[in-house]
């Protein structure tokens, strides 16, 4: 097999060869057809030293089976499959992958490949930050408040849809730019207030009932005060991106409100006895695709994945104004 690996955060991918792995246990071997860019690969290029051997990173991926392990269960050689994989084993940016069976779904079959790698991070990030996390009921929060604090990315993108088709409560998106307040506007969202400048002040001059529920997206540092002067009384806060300073949790005594974490990875990384999940909730949502009540985010496409495309892929991610998700095709050594 053939793969891309960062020697360190500062060069280019290189393509390497190396020996294509044998699924076993509840593994499958998959052959990558397309994949998608995340934050979190420019979070873990960050990390690699220079003087490691380098990291094969990358965690959306659609492709087909090539091989099971003796105790997968539910797929077979040639299904077409979408996940987001485990950030502790080797990446998609590959030709094959293994990854747990566990943790996967068929894809959706009414999209392109492409379409379905961009499902997969970003859905079940938002779903377990909404209904894992958050706890949000269907029923007893019928016409609250959640705001999303980043609408118009991969998360934010996804988490519009699966709160309006799933439940009752009304979406306030925060974005910036005219296009992206459109886009979340399509997505679904119920209203939409711009975080530049004061998100307080914006949120409080569109006359909006406060939210029961936040799910921030963003700098966590920098809109902690602004969520702490938002969240209504007995209300509810998910983050999704660390803490870069000291923060007072205290700040969210009087109003009895509560802070939780949402990790995709902790499923999968720590072998929790409800891992299976992570597959359910891509079937579900494979599902709601092929019911057209979920639409696809894949905004932007290369044909290849090769070392040039992925730089230009990361390069565009890191300045912050995707809409939706950017992916790309199979490996190509040009």
């Amino acid at each position: 097999m053939q793969a891309l690996k960062f020697q360190n955060a500062q060069t280019m991918a290189q393509i390497i060869s190396q020996p294509t792995p044998k699924a076993s246990g509840y593994d499958v071997l998959v052959a990558v057809e397309a994949v998608a860019v995340n934050p979190v690969d420019l979070k873990v290029k960050s990390t690699i030293q220079p003087d490691s051997e380098g990291k094969i990173i990358g965690f959306d991926a659609s492709g087909t089976i090539v091989e099971i392990g003796d105790q997968c269960q539910g797929f077979q050689v040639g299904d077409k499959v979408f996940y987001a994989g485990d950030i502790g084993r080797e990446g998609c940016y590959a030709t094959h992958q293994l990854v747990d069976s566990r943790i996967i779904a068929k894809a959706p079959s009414n999209l392109e490949m492409h379409q379905a790698a961009a499902l997969a991070l970003t859905s079940l990030t938002a779903w377990e930050s909404l209904f894992d996390r958050l706890k949000i009921d269907a029923v007893k929060d019928e016409n609250k408040t959640l705001l999303i604090i980043g609408g118009a990315g991969g998360v934010g993108s996804m988490a519009i849809q699966l709160v309006k088709q799933l439940t009752k409560l009304n979406v306030v998106a925060t974005a910036s730019r005219p296009e992206s307040k459109q886009w979340c506007e399509t997505l679904g969202a119920d209203a939409v207030v711009s975080h530049q400048g004061s998100l307080t002040s914006n949120y409080q001059q569109a006359n909006l009932s406060a939210p029961d529920y936040i799910l921030c997206l963003n700098d966590s540092d920098y809109y902690y005060p602004q969520m702490v002067e938002l969240i209504a009384p007995q209300g509810m806060i998910a983050l999704v991106v660390n803490f870069q300073q000291p923060v007072d949790l205290n700040l969210l005594k009087n109003k009895s409100a509560g802070l939780v974490w949402e990790f995709m990875f902790t499923r999968p990384r720590m072998q929790t006895n409800d891992i299976q999940q992570q597959g359910n909730i891509l079937k579900q949502v494979a599902e709601m695709v092929e019911l057209n009540q979920l639409r696809p985010i894949a905004q932007r496409h290369f044909d290849k994945l090769t070392p040039q495309t992925l730089e230009q892929a990361h390069d565009l991610l890191s300045q912050s104004q995707t809409l939706g998700k950017i992916t790309l095709g199979p490996l190509s050594d040009a």
